[in-house]
């Protein structure tokens, strides 16, 4: 995979000499300007509910367009923006709608964007469920890092966590605290009843691009074998194997094996930052979640984003102010 390339007035900056930007490390997250890709790039696959064959072209978008979900397949060509205002719950997957624009299991696109730091363009999706492709965001990371990366005029938004936030319950919940040292923290803590054959285990990242890439990017979509019969049973997901995810039974992965001994503490972090990037803004601060899934995240992410609406409300008004003042 390449190394992102970085678009400036001067043309393209080779992507070795931007090691010192994508590397891990401390973790420490600067402010930045926003970003947007270069070239269009597109991922193509097969939804894990419907079935259905889908296609996903991303385009470059212009400063302050954030992530805009087009579908491309209905004749009013609907848009609905990938903001978690326009999210409702569904089981085991985030999805979003305005309208007749709904988007189905929206987590591992916008996992990518978010750690990659693209802030602004336009995803045309001729289908309502996005490719599921290995239960992973390693394909959109694929050809997104490989599309570049143009530096754009202006600051990226942020929420800089200053008071702990917890929503949930004893036994599942998911919290953002402030980091130590500037940095954006996910972690997500594994912890099912006794008659799973899913073994506690946890992980955790400051996440940085390279950091994604290398470390939770790849990480795949599980079930267990009794989830898995129960799906296929109702008549959804008959055309997934168990090649396509992770089906897990007392012996381990059915006619797979893991890519990391967590690794379903790795896809867990992967959905959580999905979610939590529906925010709309760069979050600096640490999120863990403990047990938690995609309707806790929802909930953190709508009071994140009420945070910061806040802050840019009373950051304008204060702006104002001192040019009247002036």
């Amino acid at each position: 995979m390449n190394g992102f390339v970085r678009v400036t007035s001067g043309g393209l900056a080779p992507a070795r000499m931007l090691g010192s930007l994508v590397q891990g490390g401390r973790g420490v997250n600067p402010s930045r300007n926003e970003h947007t890709i270069a070239v269009s790039c597109e991922v193509s696959g097969r939804g894990y509910w419907s079935g259905r064959e889908v296609r996903v072209v991303i385009h470059p978008a212009s400063l302050g367009t954030g992530v805009r979900l087009i579908r491309s397949d209905l004749p009013s060509v609907p848009v609905c923006d990938a903001s978690v205002s326009q999210r409702y719950d569904a089981s085991l997957r985030t999805n979003l709608a305005d309208g007749e624009a709904s988007f189905q299991m929206v987590e591992h696109l916008m996992a990518a964007l978010y750690a990659l730091e693209i802030d602004n363009c336009i995803c045309e999706i001729n289908a309502e469920e996005l490719p599921s492709l290995d239960g992973s965001s390693f394909g959109f990371v694929e050809q997104l890092s490989n599309a570049g990366l143009i530096v754009q005029a202006a600051p990226r938004k942020r929420l800089v966590i200053r008071d702990r936030i917890r929503i949930g319950t004893m036994g599942g919940w998911v919290e953002a605290v402030p980091s130590r040292a500037g940095e954006s923290y996910f972690e997500y803590q594994l912890s099912f009843d006794d008659q799973t054959p899913i073994a506690p285990q946890a992980f955790g990242v400051d996440l940085t691009p390279d950091r994604f890439m290398r470390e939770v990017a790849s990480a795949r979509t599980f079930v267990t074998k009794d989830q898995a019969d129960q799906i296929r049973g109702s008549g959804l997901a008959s055309h997934v194997t168990n090649q396509d995810l992770l089906v897990i039974d007392q012996d381990g992965p059915i006619e797979n094996e893991y890519r990391f001994k967590n690794e379903c503490a790795r896809h867990k972090t992967l959905d959580l930052i999905g979610d939590l990037a529906l925010v709309g803004v760069d979050l600096i601060g640490r999120f863990t979640s403990f047990r938690g899934g995609h309707n806790l995240n929802g909930q953190l992410a709508l009071k994140l984003a009420e945070m910061a609406a806040l802050e840019s409300e009373i950051s304008q008004s204060g702006f104002f102010r001192q040019r009247k003042a002036g």
